[in-house]
C-alpha cells in the first residue's frame, strides 16, 4: 500500500514524528499538503526543513490493528540534538541531548519515538540531559534517522504513559501534603490543649 491509499481530506498524515491533518490531495500526483500551526512550528523541526530533505511518512494506525511497538502519538514534545553517533556490529547507537523539562519522562528500557519512529531507551544520563538508542540493521534502512549527524535535530516524542503518570502523581502529591499539612496543625492544636 502506499502513503496515499484510502487517505482522505482530514486525515491524519505523520510526517517526522509530527502528527498532521491533510488539507489537500492529488492521489494521481501521490502528493498532499498540510497546515502548519505555530505551536507545530514551535515544537518541531519542521520549518527548517527544504524542498527534497528527507521525511519519515506514515499514517495513522486504525483502531483495532495490532500494535507491535510503542503508543506513538505524533504530538511531538520537543526538539532533541544528535550529541554523538557510533556503530557497535551491525547497530547504530544514538546519544541525544534533550530540555531538561522531558529528561524526567526518559527512562531506560522506556519508550522514545524519534522522528516517529518507536525505539527503546538503552541509556539515561540525567546529570547531563542525554539518553542512548540504537537502532537494529532492519531498522536503519527503513527510517531516516541513520542520516542524522552530530549537532543535527531530531523531534521527541516521550512515552504518553509517563506523561499521565507523572501527572497522576503530582495531583496525588499535593492533596497528601495538603493532608499531611492539616494533621500537622491538628496535632499541634491537640498539644497546646
Amino acid at each position: 500500500p502506499t502513503m496515499m491509499e484510502g487517505a482522505y481530506l482530514g486525515c491524519s498524515i505523520c510526517v517526522s514524528g509530527v502528527c498532521l491533518t491533510a488539507t489537500e490531495l492529488d492521489t494521481e500526483q501521490k502528493r498532499f499538503k498540510v497546515g502548519l500551526a505555530p505551536e507545530t512550528l514551535r515544537k518541531t523541526y519542521l520549518g527548517e526543513l527544504k524542498a527534497g530533505d528527507k521525511v519519515n511518512l506514515e499514517r495513522a494506525s486504525e483502531i483495532g490493528g495490532r500494535n507491535s511497538g510503542h503508543f506513538v502519538q505524533g504530538h511531538v514534545d520537543g526538539v532533541g540534538i544528535v550529541a554523538d553517533r557510533w556503530i557497535d556490529a551491525d547497530s547504530l547507537f544514538y546519544k541525544i541531548q534533550l530540555e531538561s523539562a522531558l529528561m524526567s519522562y526518559v527512562v531506560p528500557k522506556g519508550f522514545i519515538a524519534i522522528d516517529g519512529t518507536s525505539l527503546t531507551v538503552c541509556e539515561v544520563d540525567m546529570a547531563a540531559n542525554t539518553f542512548t538508542f540504537m537502532l537494529v540493521e532492519y531498522t536503519q534502512k527503513k527510517i531516516i534517522v541513520p542520516a542524522k549527524l552530530k549537532g543535527d535535530k531530531v523531534n521527541i516524542e516521550v512515552d504518553v504513559l509517563g506523561k499521565y503518570s507523572h501527572t497522576a502523581v503530582q495531583a496525588f502529591t499535593q492533596r497528601i501534603e495538603a493532608l499531611e499539612a492539616k494533621v500537622k496543625s491538628l496535632e499541634e492544636q491537640l498539644a497546646n490543649q
